[in-house]
């Protein structure tokens, strides 16, 4: 059984964590200000994640957005968003191995990941506090 027993409840969990990362004081200005724009198409369950620039100044999230194009798109599963937040797979490795599937100027989001460590921090506790299980 996947991680995420519904849509709302990945809603809830990845929802609340892209917006606490937008409003942490230095991640949330930084992405903005890098205005890039990430789709996220995830499977088990079936959503689209967007997070944007918003306004410039503080980014914004939204699911299932329509007519916003994407600097960057990635497909993955609700189980290996999971995994990524709890750092029990990287970037590169999920890449490597197909467990994500990237379009865009990948660069512009590897400059990114040293900036998520507030997110990293806080993943496993929100997830808990969501009933969610955090052991490998």
């Amino acid at each position: 059984m996947p991680v995420f027993e519904n849509k709302e409840k990945m809603q809830l969990v990845l929802g609340g964590l892209f917006e606490k990362l937008l409003s942490h004081p230095e991640f949330g200005p930084k992405f903005a200000q890098a205005g890039i724009t990430i789709r996220f198409n995830i499977t088990d369950p079936t959503a689209v994640l967007w997070v944007t620039p918003g306004d410039g100044t503080h980014g914004k999230v939204f699911w299932d957005l329509t007519g916003e194009k994407a600097t960057v798109e990635m497909t993955l599963s609700g189980d290996t968003c999971h995994k990524f937040w709890l750092k029990q797979i990287s970037m590169p490795i999920a890449l490597a191995k197909g467990l994500i599937k990237a379009k865009g100027p990948m660069p512009k989001i590897l400059k990114l990941l040293p900036m998520l460590t507030p997110a990293y921090q806080a993943y496993p506790d929100w997830a808990r506090a969501n009933g969610l299980s955090v052991d490998g």
